[in-house]
C-alpha cells in the first residue's frame, strides 16, 4: 500500500527537528476517534493531544487549528484506496467501488466526511484543502484504471485532453458512491456495483469515439 504524505505532514516541526511519522500518526487517530465520539462542534485540539499522548504545543507546531487536523485524518483513510488488477477495467472499477463503499461505511470515515463536507461550505480553505488532499489525490486511481485499461487494449489511447474526461470519470464515480452509502443509505451490494460498472463503461465508450 502506498500512503502519500499531505504538504502539512511534510514539513518539520519548529526549529528544524525531524518529524515523528509515529506521533503523527497516533495524532490522526486520535482526531478520528474524538471525532467519531464528540462531533465536530466539541471536538478541540486540547483533546486531540490529550489522547494521543502528546502536548498540545506539538499540534499547533503540525496543523494550524482543527480544520487542517481532521482533512488530514480523512485523507490517510482515502489514501489506502488501491485500485486492484482484476484482469479487466469492469472488474477494476468494481473493485476499487466494493473498497470505497467499505471505507464510507467505517464510523471514522463517515463522521469525519461529512463533517469537514459540512464546515468546507462556509469555509473556503477548508474547501480547497478538502480539494486538494483528498480530491486530487484520488483521481489517481482513474489515471492508472485508464492506463492499464489502454495497455489492455480495453480503451484507445487517450487525446491530449483526456485530463478533463478523467476529471469528470472521478467525479461520477465519487458521487455515485457517497451518494448511495451516505445520502440515500442504501446498500452498495454486488448487484448495485455490476450495475454502475456498466452503466459506466456504457459512457467510456461513447466518450471515447468523440
Amino acid at each position: 500500500m502506498c500512503i502519500s504524505s499531505s504538504p502539512s505532514r511534510r514539513r518539520g516541526g519548529t526549529g528544524g527537528r525531524p518529524r515523528s511519522a509515529e506521533a503523527d500518526a497516533a495524532i490522526l487517530t486520535a482526531t478520528r476517534a474524538a471525532l467519531v465520539e464528540l462531533g465536530w462542534s466539541k471536538l478541540t485540539m486540547g483533546d486531540v493531544a490529550g489522547r494521543a499522548g502528546v502536548a498540545k504545543t506539538t499540534l499547533y507546531r503540525r496543523w494550524a487549528g482543527k480544520n487542517e487536523l481532521v482533512v488530514d485524518a480523512v485523507a490517510v483513510l482515502f489514501d489506502e484506496l488501491e485500485l486492484p488488477d482484476r484482469g479487466s477495467l469492469m472488474a477494476d472499477i468494481e473493485g476499487v467501488v466494493v473498497q470505497f463503499a467499505a471505507l464510507l461505511e467505517r464510523p471514522e470515515t463517515k463522521t469525519a466526511l461529512m463533517a469537514v463536507i459540512a464546515e468546507s461550505t462556509r469555509d473556503e480553505p477548508l474547501r480547497e484543502r478538502i480539494r486538494t488532499l483528498i480530491v486530487e489525490r484520488q483521481k489517481r486511481l482513474v489515471l492508472a484504471g485508464r492506463e492499464r485499461a489502454q495497455a489492455r487494449g480495453e480503451l484507445p489511447a487517450s487525446p491530449a485532453s483526456a485530463t478533463g474526461t478523467d476529471d469528470l470519470i472521478f467525479d461520477v464515480i465519487a458521487g455515485a458512491v457517497v451518494h448511495r452509502a451516505l445520502i440515500s443509505a442504501e446498500p452498495v451490494d454486488a448487484d448495485w456495483v455490476q450495475r454502475f460498472t456498466a452503466l459506466l463503461l456504457g459512457g467510456l465508450g461513447a466518450a471515447a469515439r468523440t
